[in-house]
Order: structure tokens, then C-alpha cells, then sequence
């Protein structure tokens, strides 16, 4: 186990889960059990006040003798913010199977680390036990977690609190002035906040030089679809089954090898000030490199590479996503992408509609959509088109590196003729299911369709 995470604005911000966690950590140290060195343990409370409280019932100093020190506020390894693992276990992560747990609510593939392949979602007084002793792969209910000072085997139960012994450790701590003393400041921030200097102007004065801030081409790039149509496009991806937004989405650290990385370097960002995809969301030029870049993406055009790479079938080359999209971008030749089932399942993400629009993806064909990525994909100007009931990319022979012509018919369908070794011609549901977004559709997005309205 590489990760033992108490994190996130949901059970990270319960009184009673975070006293449990607390009293498990005091008890645990009382029996003389520590954690395992090759487990980094992180703690977020959800908030000052939990931190707050904590601190009054006497539990952050157990809390630390484990290893779980205040790190920060709210959701860290649910957004992939963990930092690096034991750097023992990242030698070793492409030959085992590491896992984490988390007290949040996200364990997609990739998204809590890029070295963690398995990653479980428990409360944060189980996160304290499951880093005492090291390993997911253990029957907590009949085996020891550990020895006591003397040797003998300690049972979980002998270190998870009552809920009478949770109940009177809130009843001493939990009042109005906690939330009150928590909030103090709260809005203040610190000197080198206050510090930032700024001009005041009728419109966001964008700074040309930010690597976190820049003006995105939402309104340039958007393309009136009144007219749809798309002839000779490539498909950028070809993708399965269950393909979720945190494949899609950026997340998580920036590679050392990512086209994110080479751009921030360009701009005179060292590798140690990288910092994390969520940091750096309010720059387009980051986050389009990032997309379909999940390292756990099973693209079947990049001949059994793992991550964000794809065939460049202009030139036959193995390239990242993002180069191959510039390049077809630049040759004038439209994008689509190819999907399985349940496509942008998990939970909604922005830049999983977003990303793909920015790197000219037009349409996207899938045998389903998650009902909240489809309208997603909708407002970016991305046309969802679903495969026929019983149809898929593999029933009907599509390889991916057919050349793809799309045409909207009058009955609510759109005819996709593919081009290759053979001619495959299928019709495909449009789903752009509510008049609105038919107008979003024909705007070329939700943002111009905004603007448009607001002139």
C-alpha cells in the first residue's frame, strides 16, 4: 500500500468521523503501534474548524505520532494532489500492483497517483488502521494489525472508539464558537496575498506572461453548426468500455515527459514548480495537453501503449495525443473520437468536454454516453452520436484508421460513411436531445451561444 489519505470536503468536514479517526490514532499509540514507513500518510482536514476541533479534543498530536500531519484544506488525493510515493514503491510501481486508501469520494483509474493502480474509499478511522499495518490485502476483522509493546497481537477492535466514547468527546468541543474561531481570518489571507498587486479595469486584465491564467479560444475556435457536416476526419482516439472523465480530464501530477511539461519548460517553469494539472486549470494550454493523457488510458490506436498516446495517421507515427491533434489541426483535417460503452462515465468534469473541443475534436461516436458528459460534450460544441442498439466500433469492422465523413439526416439520425480497406456506411443517433441544445449546437457551444445572446 503506497497511500493512506484522510482527505477530501466530505468525510474530512464530519465531526464524528474525524473524533473516530482521531481516538483510533490516540488508542493506537497508546499500544505502542506506528505505521509503516513505506505508507505516506496525508491528512486534509475538510476545514480550520475540523482542524479546530481536533485540537480541543486533544487528538491532532496521536493524529501526528502516525504520520498524519496537516497538510492543507479540503480535497488533495481526490484530485490526484498526494505528491510523490515512497520513492521504494515508485521504482516499483510498473511491476506490482500498489493500492491506497482514501477517505474521499473518487478512486478512478490514474487519478489518485499515477504510480497507484487500486484505490479504495473507506472512513478516515479505517485510513489510520490500514496504514498501521501496511496492506490492503489483509481480513481486518480476524487478523492482528499489528503487536503491542509486549508483543501481543492487537485486533482492530481493540483501537476503534464507541459511539459513546465518540459521542462524549464531541459533546466537550462541538459548539458554535468552533466554527466561529475557525472562520476568523478566514477571508484575510496572507501577506503575500494581500500583497498582489492588481490594476482595476472594466474586463480581466489578462497577463500574457501567466503559466496558471490565460484567455482561452473558446469564441475563436467555436464553429456554427447550423450546417454540420465533416468529411475525410481521423479519429484522434479509439477507445472501450467505461471510459471515465478522469481518463478524459486532466488530473493529478504534471509528467516529466508530458507535453505539459515540455510547454511549462518553454515558458521558463522549472520541473520542481510544475505543480498540478487543478492548479494550473485556468491555463487552456496546459489542460489540452493533459487530455486523454491519463496513464491508465487503453487507446487502441497507440499499438498497446498505455497512457496519452495515439497514432499520428498522417505521418504512421506513435505520438502523444496532443502533438497528433496539432497536427492534424494545422494539415486542416477534422477530429473525431471512437468509444464502447457508458463513455465519460465517473464524476462530471469541465475539462472532459472541454479538452477535447480545444484539440478539434468534432464528434464523438459511442454505443452510450454518461447522461452529464453528454450535455457536456453538447456545450462545448461537440457532437455526441450514438452507435445503433447492437451496433459497435467492432460489429461493424471499424479498425480506427479509416478516413470519416458525417452527415446529419432529417429523422434525427446522422449518416457516418467510413472510409478504408472498405467502405463501412452506418447511421448513428444524434443525441443533442433538447431544443436548447440544438441551439447551443448551432451557437457552437454553450459560451458563444452566451455571448451571442448577451450582444
Amino acid at each position: 500500500m503506497a497511500i493512506a489519505a484522510i482527505t477530501s470536503c466530505t468525510t474530512a468536514t464530519d465531526p464524528a468521523m474525524m473524533v473516530a479517526a482521531g481516538l483510533t490514532a490516540k488508542k493506537a499509540v497508546g499500544l505502542g503501534l506506528t505505521a509503516k514507513p513505506w505508507v505516506k500518510r496525508i491528512l486534509a482536514p475538510g476545514s480550520r474548524a475540523t482542524e479546530l476541533l481536533l485540537k480541543r479534543a486533544g487528538l491532532t498530536e496521536f493524529l501526528f505520532k502516525l504520520g498524519f500531519y496537516t497538510c492543507g484544506f479540503g480535497c488533495m488525493t481526490c484530485i490526484g494532489n498526494s505528491g510523490e510515493i515512497h520513492e521504494s514503491l515508485r521504482e516499483k510501481a510498473g511491476q506490482m500492483e500498489l493500492t491506497s486508501v482514501l477517505s474521499g469520494n473518487r478512486n478512478f483509474d490514474g487519478r489518485i497517483s499515477p504510480d497507484v493502480a487500486q484505490n479504495y474509499l473507506t472512513q478516515p478511522a479505517l485510513v489510520v488502521a490500514y496504514a498501521l499495518v501496511g496492506t490492503v490485502d489483509v481480513d481486518l476483522e480476524h487478523d492482528p494489525i499489528g503487536l503491542d509493546k509486549n508483543g501481543a497481537p492487537v485486533m482492530l477492535a481493540d483501537i476503534l472508539p464507541s459511539s459513546d466514547e465518540i459521542d462524549r468527546t464531541l459533546a466537550g468541543v462541538l459548539d458554535r464558537s468552533l466554527f466561529a474561531e475557525g472562520a476568523e481570518g478566514l477571508y484575510e489571507g496572507s501577506d503575500a496575498w494581500q500583497d498582489i498587486s492588481f490594476r482595476a479595469s472594466n474586463t480581466f486584465d489578462w497577463d500574457l506572461s501567466s503559466t496558471y491564467v490565460r484567455r482561452p479560444p473558446y469564441f475563436e475556435q467555436a464553429q456554427s453548426q447550423n450546417e454540420f457536416a465533416v468529411e475525410g476526419a481521423r479519429a484522434l482516439v479509439m477507445l472501450g468500455d467505461f471510459v471515465t472523465t478522469d481518463h478524459i480530464s486532466p488530473a493529478g501530477s504534471i509528467a516529466a515527459d508530458s507535453p505539459a511539461a515540455a510547454y511549462l519548460r518553454e515558458h521558463g517553469v522549472s520541473d520542481a514548480d510544475f505543480n498540478t494539472y487543478g492548479s494550473r486549470r485556468g491555463n487552456h494550454e496546459v489542460m489540452m495537453r493533459g487530455t486523454f493523457a491519463n496513464v491508465r488510458l487503453q487507446n487502441l490506436l497507440a499499438g498497446g501503449r498505455n497512457g496519452g498516446w495515439t497514432r499520428d495517421l498522417l505521418s504512421g507515427q506513435i505520438t502523444s495525443v496532443y502533438d497528433a491533434a496539432m497536427h492534424y489541426n494545422d494539415t486542416g483535417v477534422a477530429l473525431i473520437g471512437v468509444a464502447g460503452k457508458l463513455y465519460g462515465s465517473g464524476s462530471s468534469r469541465d475539462w472532459a468536454g472541454k479538452g477535447p473541443a480545444l484539440l478539434g475534436v468534432r464528434a464523438m461516436i459511442a454505443e452510450s454516453f454518461e447522461r452529464i458528459h453528454r450535455s457536456n460534450l453538447v456545450q462545448m460544441g461537440v457532437l455526441p452520436l450514438e452507435f445503433m442498439p447492437g451496433q459497435n466500433a467492432q460489429s461493424l469492422g471499424l479498425e480506427g484508421t479509416e478516413t470519416f465523413d458525417i452527415e446529419l439526416l432529417d429523422n434525427g439520425n446522422a449518416r457516418v460513411v467510413a472510409h478504408g480497406s472498405s467502405t463501412i456506411m452506418f447511421e448513428c443517433k444524434v443525441r443533442v436531445d433538447t431544443p436548447m441544445e440544438q441551439e447551443f449546437m448551432a451557437a457552437g457551444g454553450i459560451l458563444p451561444y452566451v455571448l451571442e445572446s448577451l450582444v
